[in-house]
Order: C-alpha cells, then sequence, then structure tokens
C-alpha cells in the first residue's frame, strides 16, 4: 500500500510540474507618478520599452490604472514573460545594460526615474 501511495504521489508531481513550469510570469511594479508626469507620459515610456527593448527579450508590458481602489494615486507596470526563467534571463540583460549609458535599457531607465518613484515590486507565476 505504501508503495502505491509513494507512486501515486509520485505521479501527480509529474504530471503537474509542467503546469508550473510553464506558467507565465507577471512582474508587477507598483509606483507613484512624479510631479510632471502623466499617465500618458508613462504609457509612452511603456510603449517605447516594449518597441525598443521588450519584444526583443521575451518581455511585455502594461500599464493598470485603478478606477476603484484604496490609493487612487498609485499605478501598476505589469510586465508579462513566458516563465519564470525567461523572466530572469530578462532582468540579467536589462541590469547588465545599465551600466553603459548608451544603451538602450540606460536610456529608458532614465526615463522612468524622471517619471516615477517605485514604491514595490513583486513577481507571480500565472497559473
Amino acid at each position: 500500500m505504501r508503495a502505491l501511495s509513494v507512486s501515486l504521489c509520485a505521479l501527480f508531481a509529474v504530471a503537474t510540474f509542467p503546469l508550473a513550469a510553464a506558467a507565465e510570469h507577471n512582474d508587477v511594479i507598483t509606483v507613484k507618478l512624479n510631479e510632471g508626469c502623466s499617465v500618458e507620459d508613462y504609457v509612452k515610456i511603456k510603449d517605447d520599452f516594449n518597441a525598443m527593448w521588450g519584444k526583443d527579450n521575451g518581455y511585455r508590458a502594461e500599464i493598470a490604472v485603478p478606477i476603484q481602489a484604496t490609493d487612487l494615486t498609485t499605478v501598476f507596470w505589469i510586465g508579462h514573460t513566458a516563465n519564470a526563467t525567461a523572466f530572469g534571463n530578462a532582468w540579467d540583460m536589462w541590469r547588465d545594460a545599465l551600466a553603459d549609458s548608451k544603451s538602450i535599457p540606460a536610456k529608458l531607465n532614465a526615463r522612468f526615474t524622471k517619471c516615477v518613484t517605485n514604491l514595490n515590486r513583486s513577481g507571480f507565476d500565472v497559473l
């Protein structure tokens, strides 16, 4: 009976592993807009990010603006990658490129810094 129980547990683990491994990863950054930066300005930066960097690195972002929430001044960056591994690879490329002030990530990051203040960052696997 114990062998059957162990076998069923192993079968369950093997059967469900591909679902978890294939989960989309969401990168959620909670931000406040800085003075002089509008939602439209932030969306333009996001659009440039998607076109100039995201599409080549497996990362797509969108902006969520609350219409019903405790805090209506908070805006959310929601980034999508195929899975956590893809996010990690994209993050490594982004972070490493920041050292070159002429790189696309460095130029985009300067625009982000001028427009928003990051309050929190969370990662989620979406099943």
